[in-house]
C-alpha cells in the first residue's frame, strides 16, 4: 500500500514541476499524477541506462520523474504538432 501511495505522491509532485517548467495548459491533477509516474519510470530507464544508480531518496527519484515527465511532454507536444501539420 505504501508503495502505492509513493509513486502517487512522486507523480503529483514530478508532474505539477513539469506543468511548470514546460509551461502551457495544465492538464489536471490525474494526469498530473499518470504523467509524473510515466516520467519516473522513462527517466528511471535513462538513468539506468546511462549506468547510475537511482536509489537516492525521495528528492532523487522526484529529479529523475521530473526529467523523465519533462522528455515525454516535449515529445507528445511534438508529434502533436506535426501531425496537425500533416
Amino acid at each position: 500500500m505504501m508503495t502505492i501511495l509513493w509513486w502517487v505522491i512522486v507523480g503529483l509532485i514530478a508532474g505539477w514541476i513539469t506543468g511548470k517548467i514546460m509551461k502551457g495548459g495544465g492538464y489536471g491533477v490525474a494526469m498530473d499524477i499518470v504523467l509524473g509516474i510515466a516520467g519516473a519510470i522513462v527517466g528511471g530507464f535513462i538513468v539506468r541506462l546511462l549506468g547510475f544508480a537511482t536509489s537516492g531518496g525521495l528528492i532523487l527519484t522526484i529529479i529523475v520523474a521530473v526529467c523523465g515527465a519533462v522528455l515525454l511532454t516535449w515529445a507528445v507536444r511534438l508529434l502533436t504538432r506535426a501531425a496537425a501539420k500533416a
